[in-house]
């Protein structure tokens, strides 16, 4: 299979999914952005009901998702999963579900410029907008792809579950996490999951369960 092959495969199974839900996040936040009323009071109401316990918790669950963890724990498991597998697949189906969405986010939150919710917030805002949430769609990449590897890799059903329970639980609880700490809107960590969500069935269905044909088409592995 030669390079242009590759570069074609690719082309059509990453690049051109990231580009539609780029444009799809685009069109989503502008649409929100304009129309979408009601979300503060939202906002106002939990802010309103926050607890010195409930404050503690969710500064750990939106930790969870923080970039230098985030980046840290990608990388460390993708380390592993090639020393355990002894092949990069899995490995790079990882990292590609992670940094696509953080591209697609990166593209795309500056140009929607959504302002944070009306409340106090008890993280420092970064230099980005409030929508898409970068925190969730990076938790549902991680956690629910690193949930996918492992739930493939053992034969119990009942680990099955476990594994994508405790997969899941993450984003919700980073999600949960964001909306209470007054850094985004519901609709933001909404959007978030449906962005992470989609960058891992985009990477399974390229790397983890295709492969390039000869002809440059996807073929099943």
């Amino acid at each position: 299979m030669s390079g242009a092959e590759r570069i074609k495969y690719y082309a059509q199974t990453i690049l051109g999914p990231m580009l539609l839900m780029a444009v799809t996040t685009y069109g989503a936040g502008t649409l929100v952005f304009a129309h979408l009323s009601g979300e503060a009071a939202v906002s106002r109401a939990v802010a309103a009901g926050r607890t010195a316990l409930g404050n503690e918790l969710t500064d750990l669950g939106s930790s969870l998702s923080d970039t230098p963890y985030v980046v840290a724990l990608t990388a460390l498991a993708a380390v592993v999963l090639r020393m355990v597998l002894r092949r990069w697949r899995e490995s790079l189906f990882l990292v590609a579900a992670v940094w696509s969405q953080s591209l697609v986010f990166l593209a795309t939150t500056e140009a929607v410029g959504r302002r944070r919710p009306p409340v106090p917030h008890l993280d420092e805002a970064p230099p980005t907008s409030s929508f898409p949430s970068g925190h969730v769609s990076a938790a549902v990449a991680l956690y629910c792809g690193l949930a996918l590897v492992l739930a493939t890799h053992v034969r119990s059903r009942a680990l099955q579950v476990l594994i994508w329970v405790a997969g899941a639980a993450a984003p919700v609880a980073v999600g949960v996490s964001r909306v209470y700490r007054g850094m985004h809107f519901v609709s933001d960590v909404l959007w978030g999951l449906l962005l992470g969500a989609g960058c891992v069935a985009m990477a399974a269905w390229a790397i983890l369960y295709g492969r390039p044909g000869r002809d440059g088409q996807r073929s099943r592995s």
